[in-house]
Order: structure tokens, then C-alpha cells, then sequence
């Protein structure tokens, strides 16, 4: 039987430390938070682990060759049992959203799991992998506007800087990781940098360059 601690290891569980920060972003920006933003932040935390698991699923070949101590190459996790527990944390994320924050929640978390499939089984190595995980960020940063009291796009709209910027920011780190085992140009690094310490001279100025008021 497959051991918990290796279920632990494929869905990465404590980095998913980093995804909550997102939903509690976008429940200040949409001015949300509340008793659901802790629910959704479960969701948010469901969904990441999914990805994780379906992300080792679907590079279990290459793991096997560049990563073989990973739980499906090392044999400790069946290439089924991942699938399924990824299958099955994406069913908990999108009911526990709905659960919390309704259709509006929904409307965001099921867009948001299908980002996220889309990239471990199709985007990831292409072109199109930073932006497909940048639409995910921006995504779980939305999510967490969605229970505002607010008329929805209202809600979404306040919170879309927010989310731009999570989105920019994590379009630079992976476009930068892509290469993690391959190694990368020297310009790539210093293009990142240069496009961080752009992002966050932008950020600091948005309270100042936010409209004062969303469209009707």
C-alpha cells in the first residue's frame, strides 16, 4: 500500500503554503474577506495539491530518467494512484468553492481547474506553459473576491490588479524555471530580475493608479 508520507511528497503538501495568499489578496482587493475566505483557501489549497499530483503523472517518463527518487519513478506511488488522487483533489476543490461561495465561486474555481490541467498535460512544455501558469495565479487570486458583497464583476473588477500583478510575477518565475536541468542564456536571469523589480515598483504605485471607480 502506498504510504501517506508519499502521498505527502507528491502533492508537494507544504508548498502549498505559498497558494493561500493569493485568495486572501484577492478578498482584501475585492473587499471579501470574511468567514468563506478560509474555505476557499482550502479549495485554493485542494486544487494546488492536484496539480502537483497530476504534474508528476504526466512527467513520470522524464522523472524516471531526470528525477527517478520522485514517488512514481521510485515505485512508492502507482502512476494510477496519482492520477486518482489528483482527479479526486480536484473534485474536492471545485465542490469545496461551490460549497463556500456558491455559483459566483464556482464560476471562477472551475475555469481555474481546468487552467491547471491544461498546463500539467498540455502547456507545460510549449510556449504557451508561463502564460497558461500565470492565468492559474491570476485565477486563485480572483477567487477569493468572489464572495464580496459586491455585484460581481465589481468584485472582480477591484481585485484585478491584484491579480495581474500575482500573474506577471509568476509568468516571470516559471519562464525563468523551464530550464531548471537543461541550464539557460545569461540574459534569461537578468530579464527576470529587471522584469521583478519593474513588477514591484508598478505594485507599489497601484493604490495610486487604481481608477477610483469599476464600470457599471
Amino acid at each position: 500500500m502506498t504510504a501517506l508520507r508519499d502521498l505527502i511528497e507528491l502533492v508537494r503538501a507544504p508548498a502549498a503554503l505559498s497558494v493561500p495568499g493569493d485568495v486572501l489578496a484577492g478578498a482584501a482587493a475585492g473587499r471579501a474577506i470574511g468567514g468563506r475566505t478560509l474555505g476557499l483557501a482550502c479549495s485554493s489549497i485542494c486544487l494546488y495539491w492536484a496539480g502537483m499530483a497530476a504534474n508528476d503523472w504526466a512527467d513520470r517518463h522524464l522523472d524516471a530518467i531526470e528525477r527517478p527518487e520522485r514517488p512514481i519513478p521510485s515505485g512508492r506511488v502507482p502512476p494510477g494512484t496519482a492520477l486518482a488522487v489528483a482527479a479526486g483533489l480536484t473534485v474536492a476543490g471545485v465542490a469545496m468553492a461551490g460549497l463556500t461561495g456558491g455559483r459566483r465561486s464556482l464560476t471562477v474555481a472551475a475555469p481555474l481547474a481546468a487552467a491547471i490541467w491544461t498546463y500539467d498535460l498540455a502547456a507545460k512544455n510549449t510556449p504557451a506553459g508561463p502564460l497558461t501558469m500565470a492565468i492559474c495565479r491570476a485565477l486563485d487570486v480572483l477567487l477569493g473576491a468572489t464572495p464580496s458583497h459586491s455585484p460581481a464583476a465589481t468584485a472582480l473588477f477591484s481585485a484585478l490588479p491584484a491579480a495581474l500583478s500575482v500573474a506577471a510575477h509568476t509568468y516571470l518565475l516559471t519562464a525563468l524555471s523551464r530550464d531548471e536541468t537543461s541550464g539557460t542564456t545569461r540574459g534569461t536571469p537578468a530579464t527576470t530580475l529587471a522584469g521583478t523589480i519593474a513588477l514591484a515598483v508598478t505594485t507599489a504605485l497601484q493604490p495610486a493608479l487604481r481608477p477610483a471607480t469599476p464600470p457599471a
